[in-house]
């Protein structure tokens, strides 16, 4: 399902199912040693999906351990992402000789819990997502711009190494459908580049959404986004299971 909103030199693999644990690779137990049965499921799984994902590129099965933050290290010249909800895992990942970044997320299809969208949202954003559930009543835009905060951070962080508010993003959607279309993110705040964009997709009870960062060869003078990828409230993840490693906590 991610595939259908990444660009051809990305990679990617799913899973609806989680995978054996025995399928981890040296070091990588160990991260998730302490963790419940259901967390070891899904940082299982997204490895599962990012190593499917690598063997695309030729790259062979490695551990994929985590650095700052709980962010994946990638091998040497790969760029990737992980994500992980109910009923979902994925992993997408690419060349850096191909492109700077990738974040994705998936989140579950439904409402946030209550008053999570003032937490994550601006002002301007929730008057845009009120035309959009007026226009598009069956799409959960909330969880969407969730979502799409979420994929901002994860091409954010490895670019910077800081956190990123929600309130240091807006956002806008482009739908095409009710299900599918693009959404611009505005950075807030000094970095590396003002402006990504991404792409989303609402399918089977899932959302899910991604950013490209081009290589800067590639990119406009406002180093945004050519395809399509957590922000931090107040220093952490609000809502949603979010996560720097890659897509909710994977």
């Amino acid at each position: 399902m991610i595939a259908r909103i990444l660009p051809p030199t990305v990679r990617s693999a799913f899973s609806r199912t989680d995978v054996p644990e025995s399928t981890l690779l040296p070091g990588e137990p160990d991260l998730v040693r302490n963790a419940v049965p259901k967390r070891r499921g899904e940082f299982t799984t997204a490895r599962w999906c990012a190593r499917t994902a690598l063997a695309e590129l030729d790259i062979p099965p490695a551990p994929i351990l985590t650095g700052e933050r709980g962010a994946p290290i990638w091998p040497t010249g790969i760029v990737g992402s992980m994500t992980h909800c109910n009923g979902y895992r994925a992993a997408a990942v690419a060349r850096a000789t191909d492109i700077t970044g990738v974040g994705i997320d998936a989140e579950e299809h439904g409402p946030l819990p209550d008053g999570v969208l003032k937490l994550v949202s601006l002002p301007a954003e929730r008057t845009h997502l009120a035309k959009l559930a007026t226009d598009h009543p069956d799409t959960w835009w909330e969880r969407l711009l969730f979502s799409a905060k979420e994929s901002v951070y994860k091409v954010w962080f490895p670019q910077t190494g800081e956190w990123l508010g929600f309130e240091e993003a807006e956002l806008t959607f482009s739908p095409a459908s009710p299900t599918t279309g693009s959404f611009h993110a505005r950075l807030l705040r000094p970095g590396p580049f003002t402006e990504l964009a991404g792409r989303f997709l609402v399918s089977d009870g899932i959302v899910v959404t991604a950013i490209v960062l081009p290589l800067p060869a590639d990119r406009g003078s406002t180093g945004g986004s050519a395809a399509g990828g957590g922000l931090a409230a107040g220093g952490g993840l609000a809502a949603g299971g979010g996560s720097v490693d890659g897509g909710s906590a994977a």
